[in-house]
């Protein structure tokens, strides 16, 4: 289980989210939605860590993965990353690099050994789970940036799995894709969801109602940072609301 617990966050003076509280269960997908604005990728990557790599980025608060705070003292900025994995919005595979060494790409960051078979039974298991594996596994040793788009995307989704981790953050991983390739990317989250936590950023209103078990509405309003509006189940989101906003903005009368 993932949980945030008063999370606060500043680019400079300029504070974007104030104490924003969610728990995102595990083997569920959860959705951020929300208009442009609100704070909900800087609260995605404040789950694994990357708004510190940011100069003028602070914040408070904790994250905690089962139990245990990812910015305690104690806790390397690698195991982190190795637990907490990102796809983001373009994809971003190692253009030059095969397909096979693209997957493999995170053992060597995060200290993980392995030997030449275990490497192949875990790049066919990751293509596998990625949905990708028909396609690629007669060519890979050929360029991962040789893929289209949509296999691209599912490539870095492959190559986040191959550290085994415990939750997948992915920031809008569609907003680039054609329907076709959004729908293969939909059906690998679903089947991924089994195994890992997904925390999925989106705008696309349709895709946090057929994919997420649970919804986070995010709002900023006349300069005020994010925050939670409402959270919960999905269905009861979009079909019941407590909060007039939620209503509006599922309905798309405002974002």
């Amino acid at each position: 289980m993932l949980e945030a617990r008063s999370i606060s966050a500043w680019f400079g003076d300029h504070k974007v989210l104030d104490r924003v509280s969610l728990t995102m269960e595990a083997g569920k997908i959860t959705a951020l939605i929300g208009p442009s604005g609100c704070g909900k990728s800087t609260f995605l990557r404040i789950l694994n860590r990357m708004h510190e790599m940011i100069p003028s980025a602070s914040l408070a608060g904790e994250v905690l993965l089962d139990g245990e705070d990812i910015y305690a003292a104690t806790r390397r900025l690698t195991d982190a990353r190795r637990d907490i994995g990102m796809v983001f919005q373009k994809p971003n595979p190692f253009p030059a690099m095969s397909i096979y060494d693209n997957v493999v790409a995170g053992l060597k960051l995060t200290g993980i050994r392995a030997g030449r078979d275990s490497k192949d039974v875990l790049v066919e298991e990751c293509l596998i789970k990625a949905g990708l594996w028909k396609e690629v596994r007669d060519r890979l040793r050929q360029p991962g940036g040789g893929l289209s788009g949509g296999q691209q995307q599912r490539l870095c989704i492959a190559r986040s799995l191959a550290v085994r981790p415990k939750v997948l953050l992915m920031d809008e991983p569609c907003s680039a894709l054609d329907p076709t390739s959004t729908r293969v990317i939909e059906e690998t989250m679903l089947e991924l969801a089994r195994e890992v936590t997904i925390v999925i950023v989106t705008h696309n209103m349709q895709q946090a109602q057929r994919v997420s078990d649970n919804c986070a509405f995010f709002l900023a309003s006349q300069g005020t940072p994010g925050g939670i509006v409402e959270h919960g189940d999905t269905e009861v989101m979009f079909g019941s609301p407590t909060d007039s906003r939620t209503f509006d903005y599922v309905n798309g009368r405002f974002g």
